[in-house]
């Protein structure tokens, strides 16, 4: 048949799986551009997609090691076929990428696995892929149509004439993952038909974490069923909000006039991690509840405390070593970032970092002419004012005549330009519920770029609009039936806190989605590994929101604090509208 059809010796292989003769393939066999070609989604498949076969690569990879680290897995012996294949969009002249790792059929285990990005990027390129093959999952990851792998948004974000290019903007929003999504799944039922023609069940993932956890849920929320399960962690949600919040603690530190060295707020938060270590019930290094830091613990306990840090380079400036006491004006700024932006009534527009969490955006930049410390904008911040709100290409942002109120206003600006593109916030999940789907959602209690509360904020909200009739309890155990979301202790953004090492982390939470998928293990305590100390290897449960942890007599219990869980959920009463 294929040499009749002038197909070639290569093509064999898939035309018995036209056929549907039941044939077990080999990686040599499936991984060929003619194979792939063949397996490539119909142009019919996807409405206003056009694969391009003649921009299909395949290359067989062998015995590849997954080394996963402290956020991840590790595997050996892996074998897979590393494939690209490009696509063109109707009446659109841009060109979109999409990279999967596709196991050898022998470790093919009926399982698709899409991925995100972080920051502005959309994919996390091969370190996002290598984590599926830990689980038999074809991965997949997509360039966004952003020109290549090494390109974000902010490179194709503003088109020759200065305008938005909206056509961007929507791919990174939501429609480059969905269109990598179905494509990425169609071609792995093809790719794998031969070997396994009639699976009891396909089933379909996503993982990912910041822009990446963002992007999960613009997915669940737009497409419902579109994923069995999804592993998500401390989601870049709500842009308007979360981005202008990087420039708060400088402009914090303008309003209140004062410029501390890193080293005099390093000593503040030191000082706060030690006093709330205990708090939890043992004392690790941890802050495990950080809840009960910021409702007992006292800043003002540092003033007078010395400080003492070497040289150190900072965003590519150097600072000379600081020494000297904490200040009642550090003290002030502190407290100040830890109680989140406020308008100049006095009300709450957002959420910022908790106690424990190093003051990142709060880093000032020593300025070698004048002998002080600035502070300056920097980092997405920066882009995302120049680039979204003001559509303007610059490396600078002048803080000068900022003001809380200013911030406000940039807030709501993003709102209303961006509400259905970034903010991805919609609270009714009901379709992925309906469809099965489950959610493991988690975020770092030390996260200092993107605070813990957003989590909370949009988790509540989740539960309120889906439950409104049911009693507190009666709807967390309803949410509880398909959506988790766990805060891990000590942990930073994406991973381990090296400020509180000891902190234990979840390296496996797409394995626990999976369990909950498959074999319906409800993960009411997310298996956590301690990193560090006398406890390294440690395997500890994540309590599961709204309980808390608390050591009795060496035991780790998970207990209710109306207090502590209310002092998560400010109320934003600034902003005009519900915030979700």
């Amino acid at each position: 048949m294929a040499d009749e059809l002038g197909l070639g010796r290569e093509m064999r292989p898939f035309c018995r799986l036209l056929r549907n003769e039941a044939i077990s393939l080999s990686l040599s066999e499936v991984c060929t551009t003619a194979y792939v070609q063949a397996a490539l989604p119909a142009t019919s498949f996807l409405q206003g997609v056009e694969p391009i076969p003649s921009l299909v690569t395949a290359n067989a990879v062998r015995n590849f090691t997954v080394n996963g680290g402290s956020t991840a897995l590790s595997t050996s012996n892996r074998d897979f076929c590393n494939v690209t294949f490009t696509y063109a969009r109707t009446g659109r002249s841009d060109k979109v990428n999409l990279w999967f790792y596709l196991p050898s059929p022998d470790q093919f285990q009926n399982r698709f696995l899409a991925t995100g990005g972080g920051g502005l990027a959309i994919t996390s390129g091969e370190r996002a892929l290598t984590g599926g093959l830990v689980y038999g999952a074809a991965t997949g990851t997509t360039d966004g149509g952003f020109g290549g792998w090494r390109n974000d948004l902010s490179t194709v974000l503003l088109r020759a004439d200065g305008t938005l290019n909206y056509d961007m903007l929507f791919a990174y929003g939501y429609t480059a993952i969905h269109e990598m999504t179905l494509l990425g799944k169609e071609l792995t039922r093809k790719f794998y038909a031969s070997s396994n023609p009639s699976p009891e069940k396909f089933y379909s993932y996503y993982q990912g974490c910041s822009e990446g956890g963002r992007e999960g849920f613009s997915q669940i929320q737009r497409y419902g069923p579109i994923f069995d399960g999804v592993a998500l962690g401390a989601p870049a949600f709500r842009q308007a909000f979360l981005q202008v919040a990087h420039l708060f603690p400088p402009v914090a530190e303008n309003t209140l006039g004062y410029w501390p060295s890193p080293c005099e707020l390093d000593k503040i938060n030191t000082d706060a991690i030690k006093a709330c270590d205990g708090l939890d019930g043992l004392v690790d290094g941890v802050v495990s509840r950080t809840d009960l830091c910021k409702l007992h613990h006292n800043a003002s306990s540092s003033v007078g405390t010395p400080y003492n840090c070497p040289a150190s380079t900072n965003r590519g400036v150097t600072s000379p070593a600081a020494q000297g006491t904490v200040t009642e004006k550090a003290v002030k700024i502190a407290e100040t970032i830890w109680d989140g932006l406020k308008d100049s009534k006095g009300r709450q527009v957002y959420i910022s970092t908790p106690l424990s969490a190093n003051f990142a955006d709060a880093t000032t930049t020593f300025n070698s002419t004048t002998g002080k410390y600035e502070a300056v904008a920097g980092g997405i911040g920066l882009q995302y004012v120049n680039l979204f709100l003001k559509e303007i290409r610059s490396s600078t942002l002048s803080l000068q005549g900022v003001t809380y109120d200013t911030l406000r206003s940039w807030i709501l600006d993003g709102m209303r330009k961006f509400g259905d593109t970034l903010q991805t916030n919609w609270p009714d999940l009901e379709d992925f519920r309906a469809g099965g789907g489950k959610i493991v959602h988690w975020h770092g209690e030390a996260d200092s770029s993107i605070p813990a509360a957003s989590s909370l904020l949009y988790h509540d909200a989740v539960r309120k609009i889906m439950y409104p009739g049911a009693g507190y309890n009666e709807s967390f155990a309803k949410l509880n039936e398909w959506y988790r979301f766990f805060l891990v202790p000590g942990a930073g953004h994406c991973g381990p806190n090296a400020q509180q090492a000891n902190g234990p982390f979840p390296q496996d939470v797409l394995g626990s989605v999976i369990d909950w998928v498959e074999k319906g293990v409800n993960p009411s305590r997310l298996n956590a590994t301690v990193q560090a100390g006398l406890a390294k290897g440690e395997q500890q449960g994540l309590c599961s929101w709204p309980l808390r942890p608390l050591w009795k007599e060496g035991r780790l219990d998970c207990v209710y604090h109306q207090e502590s869980v209310d002092s998560w959920l400010p109320k934003l009463d600034s902003i005009p509208v519900p915030v979700y």
